[in-house]
């Protein structure tokens, strides 16, 4: 059965259909095609979020993930962004969790917090 999809990669949001052949139409760019094939065949996020930090200035910092994770991966890394404080000095990149629930992947700063 074909799956109905709007493509986020640009502002167009071209209305996608991925047939069971992983074929795709309705996408006005190359990158549509591509994100319809992926989404189908292994959907994935970039999770952007805060951990705690011990500042005397702010209680939280923002991080992301450094590369897209698997969509059923989210609730395990969120389970260990939850349980995360770091320490300031922190600076943008630094990376606060190293291959985050297995996935390879970095959780990094995307803030510099000094004190």
């Amino acid at each position: 059965m074909p799956t109905e999809l709007t493509c986020i990669i640009c502002p167009r949001g071209c209305h996608l259909t991925v047939a069971d052949d992983l074929t795709v139409t309705g996408n006005s760019c190359p990158r549509g095609e591509a994100y319809g094939k992926q989404e189908v065949t292994n959907p994935t996020r970039t999770i952007t979020t805060t951990v705690r930090c011990d500042s005397k200035i702010l209680a939280v910092c923002p991080v992301k993930t450094k590369e897209p994770v698997a969509k059923g991966k989210i609730f395990d890394v969120m389970k260990i962004v939850n349980e995360t404080h770091i320490s300031v000095p922190v600076h943008i990149g630094d990376v606060v969790v190293a291959n985050i629930a297995g996935t390879g992947v970095d959780l990094v700063s995307t803030r510099e917090i000094l004190e």
